[in-house]
């Protein structure tokens, strides 16, 4: 825990606050037990007292469950990762308590559920133990049949008197949480709640109490990574979407569904991935810009469609929540591996707009950019999120939805003539009229995954084919050209410059912070636009001496990753390296740190 300052109460017997500027808590069981509940009502709720959160979780891949952990941290100032280690271990069982308490702080707390944990004597030296009989104590106060079901609450409720958390403002979280359940469920959850809140554990530890928030006044909302890019396709405009389930997109598939007839939109279930992009590829071209979505293994389903996407011009949204690959590789778990195949998977030169939103804020907005670009430019665009942002929760402020919404609609208005393939537009952009749309010239244009004419018509001419090439690939140089140039994390020039997409964002810029704080001449800049890239990246490389691309992939057969083989490609620049895992794990601050470190500070002349 980060602390300010100490309080000493007033009555002597009663136990000391300590106030702490943030405090990282790790909730380690299983997946039946509940523990993302607990973590989703410590974030939520520290988004409702304007505090800056976010969140890190496991689950295992199989459905019969299995060992799990949700990881938050609550800071009153700005919090960019989850946190490499906890200041509390809330333990559930024997293997939550012993292959997790490595993850723990020296000195931290660990509070156990005494009826399934016994500590190991060497580690009550090194850490300090809270046992309470979380399991007994949730019979009591709830009864037996629910005992699985409640102790997830009961410890919530430990928690919260231990932070002295807002517990009228938890109150109201557990009650929305079930509202919709019956009203014996409601009971049993704020019976086990107050049973945890009123348990003394003043003899064994400190209470504690977080400082005045650095947000104080800013009105925030919580969500998912998942949540906030649906939200934002809706507050876009987007009324249509397709899609198949699969991990871990299946939550905005679930989201969209049940929210998009709420403003006269709907969303269908179709039978794969193929029917899925078909189906919303229909609907864009019917004049209903359209979205769907999958992760990496339907991804590759879907590319045949994306490419008559491509060639017939068709306004797309397509967003990949990726996970760990090749083949169904690693369901549950998070990697950065699907980049190429977003970038340039496709037969034929296929050129297709890629962004990648940088943590659950960016979501929201990189939606609504996504929809307005795919509008602007007639393209597929591929929103590249990944499982960490998916599911990690973040407190941001509230969007201006009444500046942001926007309304789609088909435009029918007669026209005289219309080619939807118009050669001579600027930067090869036109766009498709709706089918029912009058022609007065009679000429009525058509959309084919053939080559085609000015009027959609198959041709196999070389010199058309020639110049529709060529018209596809000028709308991407055409958006490069407008794309805003990054912002440096850091002075710019110096040292080192590392470079990161996606969630890779907080671990990296927390980095750049321990490392400056150490006398290291580090910076980081943060590609969203990945094809196109914007323009000027050049001139930010070559202020510094050296340059890792952060990802989460393989470091290949050459020695760096998807997104450095890009810039490599793209600059002819040697000095590009990556700085690689493949463990279906986020990474952690202090491995881009020892990274850092060990290639490049200290083996810098070996480069």
């Amino acid at each position: 825990m980060s602390t300010a300052t100490v309080g000493v109460s007033e009555a002597a017997a009663a136990p000391p606050v300590e106030a702490v500027k943030e405090a990282v808590i790790r909730i380690a069981g299983n997946s039946q037990d509940g523990i993302q509940a607990i973590g989703g009502f410590l974030a939520r709720l520290a988004g409702r007292s304007e505090q800056d959160v976010m969140t890190y979780m496991t689950i295992p891949s199989t459905i019969s469950g299995g060992p799990s952990i949700f990881q938050v941290r609550i800071g009153s100032g700005e919090v960019h990762s989850s946190g490499d280690e906890a200041d509390v271990l809330l333990a559930f069982y024997q293997h939550s308590y012993e292959e997790h308490i490595v993850h723990l702080k020296k000195g931290g707390i660990v509070l156990y559920d005494a009826d399934h944990v016994e500590p190991k004597p060497d580690w009550e030296l090194e850490y300090r133990h809270v046992g309470v009989p979380i399991s007994g104590l949730t019979v009591e106060a709830i009864g037996g049949t629910t005992r699985d079901k409640g102790k997830n609450v009961y410890a919530l409720g430990l928690i919260a008197k231990m932070f002295d958390l807002d517990a009228a403002k938890l109150r109201n979280l557990i009650g929305e949480r079930f509202s919709g359940k019956d009203t014996s469920v409601a009971a049993n959850a704020l019976n086990a709640f107050e049973a945890g809140y009123s348990y003394s554990v003043g003899h064994l530890l400190n209470t504690f109490r977080f400082v005045d928030s650095q947000r104080r006044g800013i009105k925030q909302v919580v969500m998912n990574g998942n949540e906030a890019l649906a939200y934002g396709l809706i507050a876009a405009g987007v009324r249509f979407g397709a899609g198949y389930p699969i991990t871990p997109w299946t939550d905005i598939m679930e989201l969209l569904r049940r929210e998009l007839p709420k403003y006269g939109g709907m969303f269908v279930q179709c039978e794969d991935e193929i029917a899925s992009i078909a189906m919303a590829l229909g609907a864009s071209y019917a004049g209903h810009l359209a979205v769907t979505g999958t992760s990496g293994p339907g991804l590759s389903l879907k590319t045949e469609a994306l490419g008559w996407g491509v060639m017939a011009e068709v306004p797309l949204v397509l967003v990949n929540v990726q996970r760990g690959g090749p083949s169904t590789g690693l369901p549950t778990n998070v990697e950065q591996s699907d980049l190429n195949i977003a970038c340039f998977g496709s037969h034929g030169d296929c050129p297709r707009v890629v962004l990648a939103p940088a943590n659950v804020e960016d979501c929201f907005y990189t939606a609504i950019e996504a929809v307005n670009q795919a509008r602007q430019y007639s393209v597929p665009v591929i929103i590249l999120t990944d499982q960490a942002i998916a599911t990690r929760i973040e407190a941001f402020e509230q969007p201006k939805l009444e500046q942001i919404c926007q309304q789609l609609t088909p435009d029918f208005t007669p026209v005289a003539t219309f080619k939807p393939y118009d050669l001579s537009a600027p930067n090869g952009i036109a766009h498709h009229r709706p089918p029912g749309t009058r022609i007065l010239d009679g000429r009525y244009p058509i959309a084919s995954g053939l080559e085609h004419d000015e009027y959609g018509h198959p041709t196999a001419s070389a010199k058309l084919h020639t110049l529709m090439s060529a018209k596809r690939r000028k709308k991407l140089q055409a958006l490069a050209a407008q794309l805003p140039p990054p912002k440096l994390y850091g002075p710019p020039q110096g040292k080192l410059l590392l470079v990161g997409w996606g969630s890779t964002h907080g671990p990296i810029c927390e980095a750049v912070d321990r490392a400056r704080a150490m006398g290291e001449s580090v910076s980081a800049l943060h590609l969203k636009h990945l094809h196109p890239l914007p323009n000027g990246l050049e001139q930010l490389f070559s202020a510094f001496t050296h340059t890792r691309v952060v990802e989460m992939n393989d470091e290949g057969v050459y020695g760096y990753g998807q997104l450095a083989g890009i810039l490599r490609a793209r600059y002819c620049n040697p000095k590009i390296l990556g700085i690689n895992k493949t463990d279906g794990l986020t990474f952690k601050v202090r491995e881009i740190v020892q990274r850092v470190n060990a290639e490049v500070v200290d083996g810098m002349q070996k480069y």
